[in-house]
């Protein structure tokens, strides 16, 4: 790893089947765009990756690689050259392969024909920020091991053979599946002595902004929501949550009706929303109970929060509303600063 970016880390479908022991999901945030990338590389779907948040990363290959960047669209260059954003592509030997700043949206991905082979923790290789379960985020120097290639079908074998490569002039027809055997890219830890995750200040994301730029691809998310300063609303789904019942009809109604803003505080644990506050009708304290991924949580300010990937496995606020699964990358897309809306409309049990 030359350089980590804002934050770098590994990422697959995490750890399904072990809430019930406190143990997070966590996984990739936006999940539909890295199985794409793994599709194009020629990957189990499940297969880990890396996640970029708003900024990408430099990475040198020490070995010919297959690789696809999708989720946020971000520029990609091989040796310097650019390459197309969501397409398999080849990186010769030696060469430095750049992602760079998100034009729109929050994540991007990155899949290598092999998948990242950083020792599995608990059946994952994910990186959880809130438990410090897996490898750390990466670092400067650190190297990222990579599995074998799997054998594809001859249709996906055609269509991997035609990806571009990227400036270096590697022969396509000498790089197989993109690397001939287990090898690394010159960055990932596999250590376990990482902290929870801070949020994601604009500011700091070197972008200039809090909002999305041109309208693109934002991976699984919506892309031409996925922004702020204009941009239009991130529009979730909401199905009711198990205790509805404990906030008043106006901040049902509150809820279902107003705009809110992705807070820079937000992380993968969730996203922080910045609004008008939701009045609870029962002031009694709430026993720690289960919590899923898309829980709308509301804390002590009124301010409601979706929980994303690495959500803790229990919580004790209220959960007012749960996102609808399809619509969670969505929200794992939004940038700070963005408008979210809260939608019941085809969504059975609302009265």
């Amino acid at each position: 790893m030359l350089k980590p970016g804002l934050l770098t880390t590994v990422q697959d479908r995490g750890r399904p089947g072990l809430a019930y022991l406190g143990v997070p999901r966590s996984g990739a945030a936006d999940l539909p765009a890295l199985e794409l990338a793994n599709r194009l590389v020629g990957n189990e779907p499940g297969a880990a990756g890396l996640e970029f948040t708003v900024t990408g990363a430099v990475l040198r290959a020490e070995e010919p690689l297959l690789v696809a960047v999708t989720g946020a669209p971000a520029p990609v260059r091989v040796a310097g050259a650019e390459v197309p954003h969501g397409a398999a592509v080849r990186v010769p030997a030696g060469a430095e392969l750049a992602v760079g700043t998100a034009r729109t949206g929050l994540r991007s991905y990155l899949a290598v024909g092999g998948g990242v082979a950083v020792p599995p923790v608990l059946g994952s290789r994910a990186t959880d920020t809130l438990s410090g379960l897996g490898p750390a985020p990466l670092r400067k120097g650190d190297a990222i091991p990579i599995g074998p290639p799997r054998a594809v079908r001859a249709a996906d074998d055609e269509a991997i053979a035609a990806a571009p490569t990227g400036a270096g002039g590697t022969d396509a027809a000498r790089t197989g599946t993109g690397h001939t055997g287990t090898g690394s890219i010159d960055a990932a830890r596999t250590g376990t002595g990482h902290t929870g995750a801070g949020g994601i200040d604009a500011a700091r994301t070197g972008t200039g902004r809090t909002g999305a730029g041109p309208d693109g691809d934002a991976g699984h998310g919506d892309a031409g929501r996925a922004g702020a300063g204009g941009a239009a609303a991130v529009v979730l789904r909401v199905h009711p949550g198990p205790r509805v019942d404990w906030f008043t009809p106006a901040a049902v109604r509150t809820l279902l009706s107003a705009d809110y803003r992705v807070s820079p505080t937000s992380n993968r644990v969730g996203m922080r929303l910045a609004g008008p506050a939701l009045a609870r009708a029962v002031d009694a304290e709430l026993p720690s109970e289960g919590v899923v991924l898309g829980a709308v949580q509301v804390p002590a300010g009124g301010e409601p929060l979706v929980f994303l990937a690495d959500h803790p496995t229990t919580g004790g606020y209220p959960v007012i509303a749960v996102v609808d699964p399809d619509d969670v990358p969505r929200a794992a897309q939004a940038r700070p600063g963005t408008p979210v809306r809260f939608e019941s409309e085809g969504v059975p049990g609302w009265t």
